[in-house]
Parts: C-alpha cells; sequence; structure tokens
C-alpha cells in the first residue's frame, strides 16, 4: 500500500516537471492551482493516515470555551441557562413537607423491639417505605445506604434516626452547594475570593448571634470569615475554591452553626466565624498599632500574643509574607494569626516550614535550626536565664519528628510526626520554648491543683 503512494507520487512529479517546461500560465495562476492541489493532497492523505477507524467521529465534544467579555449575548444565554439548571437541582429536593411525610412513614413502618429509646426499622420495611416515600426519595433508598448504617443490631434492622439524619444531611449539601454555585460567576465549579465574600455578606443577615455586628464592620467580618477558607483550602494560593471542598470541609458547618440563638458562650469564643471571635482579632490588630495607620511594623507585630516571638523569626514574616512599604495590612494579618493559632494543622505548619526553611532548601538542618535557636537563646540571657544548649535541643527535635533522612527535616516529617507545633514554637517562641522545657513541672502542677479540688469537695 505505502509503495503504490510512493509510486503515484513519483509520477505527479515527473508529469508536473515535464509539463512545466512548456507552461505558459503566469506565476500568479501557477500558484493558485498549487495551493489547490496542495489542500486536496494534504486532506487525502490525512484522511489515509486515519485508516478504516471512524470512531473519532464519534467522540462527544468535551471542551467548551467560556465566552469572551465582549461576547455579551453568550455570556446571558450562559447565565440563563445555570440560573435555570439550578433551579430544577433545587426543584428535586425534598421540602419541609416531604421530610415530614417521610419521617412520618418511617415511624409508621417501625420494627420491635427497640433500642434503648431508638425505633429500629428492618430492609423489609426500608424498601416499603421507599415505594411509598415517592421518586424524590428514590435515591436513599438503597442497599448500599442501608449497608452504610447496618451497625451491631442482632435483627439486622438500622436506626430510624440515624437514617434520617442522613437523609437531612444529604438534602442540607445539595443546597448548600446549589446556594455556592450561585455565586459561582465563572460556572466552573468553585468561587473566588468576591465571590466568597459576596456569599458571606449576604449570609449575615440570616445568621442571628451576628444581629450585633455594626453595619460599618461588615466588610472587616467578611474578610476575617473568607480569610481562613482560603488559608487553609487555597494553600497553593490560586485565588479559588472548589465548592467540593467547601462542602467537605466543617468550617461551613461552624459558619451557620451561627443560626442557633443558644449557642453557648464557650462555642461562640471557639468559633473562629462567631462575632466575639472577630471581634477579638480586629481588636488585637487596632491594639497593635500605635500609630494608628491601619498598617503593622516589625515592631508594633513584635507585641503579639505574649510579646515573645524572637526578632529573627518576625525578619521572616516580613521577608516573606505580602507588605506595604515594610509594615503588614490586616488581610496579611489574618494569615498570621490563623498559622499561629492552628500550629498543628499542615495548612499553618506550611505557613511556618516557608519562614523556617531561609535558603528555600524544602528542609531544614541543623544550620537552620542553630539560626533561629540563637535567638531564643538571646532572649533567653535577656531575661537572667541560663541558656540551653543548642546540641541537646537539636537532638531532642531530631528525636521527636524522626525524619526520613536524619539530617534534613522536611515539611512532610513535620506534618507525620504530628511534633510540629511543639517544634515550630520551640524555635519562634521564648514563651512557647519555655512552656516545652518545664512541660514536666506544668503536669505536676495540673496534677497537684486537681487533687486538691477533689479534697475540697
Amino acid at each position: 500500500m505505502a509503495n503504490d503512494k510512493t509510486a503515484h507520487w513519483k509520477d505527479l512529479l515527473r508529469k508536473r516537471l515535464a509539463s512545466a517546461k512548456q507552461d505558459g500560465r503566469t506565476e500568479e495562476e501557477k500558484k493558485v492551482e498549487e495551493t489547490e492541489l496542495f489542500t486536496k493532497y494534504y486532506t487525502e492523505w490525512k484522511e489515509g493516515e486515519k485508516g478504516e477507524d471512524d470512531s473519532f467521529k464519534h467522540i462527544p465534544r468535551f471542551y467548551y470555551r467560556l465566552p469572551a467579555e465582549d461576547e455579551v449575548l453568550l455570556q446571558k444565554l450562559r447565565e440563563e441557562s445555570r440560573a435555570v439548571f439550578l433551579q430544577r437541582k433545587s426543584r428535586e429536593l425534598l421540602d419541609n413537607e416531604e421530610l415530614q411525610n417521610l419521617w412520618f412513614l418511617l415511624d409508621k413502618h417501625q420494627v420491635p423491639p427497640t433500642t434503648g429509646d431508638e425505633a429500629m426499622i428492618s430492609y423489609e420495611s426500608f424498601l416499603k417505605v421507599g415505594e411509598k416515600a415517592g421518586t424524590k426519595c428514590k435515591l436513599f433508598f438503597t442497599a448500599r445506604v442501608y449497608a452504610k448504617l447496618l451497625h451491631n443490631d442482632p435483627y439486622g434492622r438500622i436506626s430510624i434516626m440515624q437514617f434520617f439524619n442522613y437523609v437531612m444531611r444529604k438534602v442540607w449539601l445539595h443546597q448548600t452547594r446549589i446556594g455556592l454555585s450561585l455565586y459561582d460567576v465563572a460556572g466552573q465549579g468553585y468561587l473566588r475570593e468576591s465571590d466568597l465574600e459576596n456569599y458571606i455578606l449576604e449570609l449575615i443577615p440570616t445568621l442571628p448571634q451576628l444581629d450585633g455586628l455594626e453595619k460599618s464592620f461588615y466588610s472587616f467580618y467578611v474578610c476575617t470569615a473568607v480569610r481562613k477558607f482560603f488559608f487553609f483550602l487555597d494553600p497553593l494560593h490560586t485565588g479559588k475554591i472548589k465548592i467540593q471542598d467547601i462542602l467537605a470541609c466543617s468550617f461551613l458547618d461552624d459558619l451557620l452553626e451561627l443560626r442557633d440563638e443558644e449557642l453557648s458562650k464557650e462555642s461562640q469564643e471557639s468559633n473562629w466565624f462567631s462575632a466575639p471571635s472577630a471581634l477579638r482579632v480586629y481588636g488585637q490588630y487596632l491594639n497593635l498599632d500605635k500609630d494608628h495607620n491601619g498598617m503593622l511594623s516589625k515592631e508594633e507585630l513584635s507585641r503579639y500574643g505574649t510579646g515573645t516571638l524572637t526578632s529573627v523569626f518576625l525578619d521572616r514574616v516580613y521577608q516573606e509574607c505580602l507588605t506595604y512599604d515594610g509594615e503588614m495590612d490586616y488581610k496579611t494579618y489574618l494569615d498570621f494569626v490563623l498559622a499561629l493559632e492552628n500550629r498543628k494543622e499542615p495548612a499553618a505548619l506550611q505557613y511556618i516550614f516557608k519562614l523556617l526553611d531561609m535558603e528555600n532548601k524544602g528542609y531544614l538542618n541543623v544550620f537552620a535550626l542553630n539560626y533561629f535557636f540563637r535567638a531564643i537563646q538571646e532572649q533567653m540571657k535577656i531575661h537572667g536565664q541560663e541558656p540551653v544548649s543548642f546540641q541537646d535541643v537539636k537532638d531532642e527535635i531530631f528525636d521527636m519528628v524522626k525524619p526520613k533522612d536524619p539530617y534534613k527535616i522536611t515539611l512532610q516529617d513535620l506534618v507525620n510526626s504530628g511534633q510540629g507545633d511543639t517544634v515550630s514554637s520551640i524555635l519562634i517562641d521564648l514563651n512557647g520554648f519555655w512552656t516545652y522545657e518545664n512541660r514536666e513541672v506544668l503536669v505536676a502542677n495540673d496534677t497537684d491543683s486537681n487533687t486538691a479540688d477533689l479534697d475540697d469537695t
């Protein structure tokens, strides 16, 4: 086959050369014919390359480009079609009345005996309820769902309450996904920072626990809330977060927990999104800003917390983090606070590790550890304490982390060891090092105080 094609091309070339000598056409006419022949033969050759396999004609289209900014009509069409699609998906979800009917059906088909206070249902009754519940409920009444909720019941039943909570959770997740998708301007399954800001801003009036916030503080509250999402869910700083990741983490649960009008004071204090927490963080920022210019210098930030962060560490913060004329804005400050308040989390360790890794080698060696710990030793001298030997501390750090390479500690080593918070505290904060160094005394004091409390009772 290949030889026949070659011979064909040779014959054509010979004829072409022979006729070229007697050709009286102009150069322009020759070029036109040449282009036509090239297009014809190239097309034939490409089709021959594909052979007899026509499957390429049936591959479905999988890429649809987004409309350009000047394609207003296409953008409007896309927005409208997405809105219709989300409305249709919303109608497919169970509403409150349908959920109530489902609960009555489940309760009606419970199978004795009860387990404690929980009503139970067998697989046979489970399927009967599925038939009566309607088409919207079909996806919940499957063997897979039943098996997920099946635990140690001797009669092979599942808890009605657990199943109903499962349905409620699924409905809530789908409702929330649809709600978040309304803010997905690009329609690509992720939210940009501005999209999430709009979502939270419009959510504020629906959260009773935020009723006391002044409207003038809304922009600072939104910034505070959004930074937590982006600090933990966008470690590569792409400027966008997948909606799936937002739904999978607990942050949205914490935010929507503020709908509870009777939320305890302890829960509010531990919830980053609560009004007291947001006011605390912003209040700290204002207190640190001594010159009231809305930014923090290195000297102002040095008073953060107990005021015992080393100057070497703070130098690295201002070298690596985004600053404006050497001063830190509120958004950068929030990242700093989130890292130091959540040192056990991988995202926080990544933030701190980047500061400790001065040479961007991807690991900490003895030199890096010594460089940062020397600042701790200097602070100890200033406070009249006897400096601890670096060799002892170095050995303890390597013993705690147990890195794969005995001379290098990587970020993954810190995360895997579960000691990343302790190691970082030893290297950057005198108070953190003092707490670690005196841990046995502190534990003994706690034990003594607990014993005294028991004796008093």
